[in-house]
């Protein structure tokens, strides 16, 4: 069965978007970067809310002739991975190698995991919240910034109780902090 991962970066308060939805405090230097890529190319699949998406979506056509190594290799991360976004409002997808799901369904997310060869990452705080409050996140992992926004889109939602189990952890030199936890409830 393969896991379902959370990955965000996000505030030391939380937080993964300020209140009025800006998130550019929280761009990877090339280190962070690279290290997210290792991760990142485990994943078979994203499941994506809308949001996440189209914010995504910019590397599907990014021209990476003269972009740092990191940036290349997202870029190729991106494109061999199956995408899934969940979207009410979205006629048609604008990447390759994407579908559009209408809602959220625990059930077929669960049998996705049970079919899945290869991991699936998660993103979104709002799609990531269904998933958490469902039971089905398997992992979570934090890159907590040296930064507080005071308000915003929170990591993790209100009203769910976790019980996590670090697996692993790393310090940047930009002050970044990898946190991985392994879900003990699901």
């Amino acid at each position: 069965m393969a896991k379902l991962i959370y990955t965000a970066i996000m505030s030391l308060d939380g937080y993964t978007a300020d209140a009025e939805g800006n998130f550019d405090w929280s761009a990877p230097d090339e280190e962070v970067h690279a290290f997210v890529n290792e991760l990142e190319k485990q994943a078979g699949t994203y499941l994506l809310g809308r949001r996440m998406y189209e914010v995504m979506a910019w590397w599907e056509d990014l021209d990476t002739a003269g972009e740092p190594q990191a940036i290349k290799d997202y870029a190729d991360i991106w494109h061999a991975a199956d995408k899934i976004v969940y979207s009410t409002s979205l006629d048609q997808p604008t990447t390759a190698k994407t579908r559009i799901e209408r809602t959220f369904d625990a059930g077929a997310v669960r049998a996705l995991k049970a079919s899945a060869e290869r991991e699936l990452s998660i993103g979104g705080a709002a799609l990531a919240a269904e998933a958490v409050k469902a039971g089905l996140v398997d992992e979570f992992r934090f890159f907590l910034n040296p930064v507080t926004v005071g308000g915003g889109k929170r990591f993790l939602p209100d009203g769910v109780g976790l019980k996590l189990e670090l697996l692993d952890e790393r310090r940047f030199g930009n002050g970044v902090v990898y946190l991985r936890y392994r879900n003990r409830n699901s």
